[in-house]
């Protein structure tokens, strides 16, 4: 027997609507991630894929179905304890980075440590063993706007880690990177899922980036595409 989902999505959909046009952006998708697998979701541009992330991450409610994570149904809680649940089991790497340019990468990657019970002298801890995890602890007092855009990368990865999440979700986290820092990006979430056990989902386009995961599947016009599928044309 393989490990249990720790990703369960059940028939899921979301619409949108824009004026009085309804668009579906997830039609009708069930999927299982297994816990301490490395999964790629790709697809063209508007096949859902980033939707999909997002409603794992319980940043966006889907429209209609299920997700459990572990053995919470996430659709069950308020947006309280949704964001409870999401700063303790979910650890986030936006397309964007998020990094705030005022605060240095040590106190980027403490943020998310600010809602839990930890001291300040924990806090700081973790955060260190976070940033040196990912390469970086040369440069905790460093500035956003003084580091590379791989570096920049390295800090969102290790505050998505800081909290020892179950879950790590990366949305195009090779991007805008050249092919040395993305490779970089891609030994750091592979040694994560490798050798710390950690589940690790990423949208991707990039075919090189899919090819460290160990499974991929695909998305076209919100519909996932059987296992097994080649990609969408």
């Amino acid at each position: 027997m393989g490990s249990p989902p720790i990703v369960r999505v059940e028939r899921l959909s979301k619409l949108f609507r824009r004026d009085s046009t309804e668009i579906i952006a997830l039609n009708d998708v069930s999927l299982e991630v297994a816990e301490g697998e490395f999964v790629a979701l790709m697809g063209p541009s508007g096949s859902g894929k980033t939707t999909l992330l997002n409603i794992i991450a319980g940043i966006d409610r889907p429209s209609a179905g299920h997700l459990y994570i572990g053995e919470t149904d996430i659709a069950e809680l308020d947006d309280d304890e949704l964001a409870e649940w999401r700063n303790q089991q979910i650890g986030f790497i936006f397309q964007t980075l998020n990094l705030i340019p005022v605060l240095t990468a040590l106190e980027n990657v403490e943020l998310p440590l600010l809602l839990t019970r930890l001291s300040k002298k924990e806090r700081r801890e973790h955060a260190e063993t976070a940033l040196g995890l990912v390469g970086l602890s040369d440069r905790l007092g460093h500035y956003p706007r003084q580091l590379s855009g791989g570096q920049e990368q390295r800090v969102a990865i290790a505050r998505a880690i800081v909290t020892d999440p179950a879950l790590i979700l990366a949305d195009e986290p090779t991007g805008d990177l050249d092919s040395h820092s993305a490779q970089e990006i891609l030994n750091i979430l592979t040694k994560l899922n490798q050798e710390y056990g950690k589940t690790v989902v990423v949208v991707t386009h990039d075919p090189h980036a899919a090819r460290h995961a160990g499974k991929i599947r695909y998305l076209e016009k919100g519909e996932l595409l059987p296992e097994g599928s080649p990609p969408p044309v």
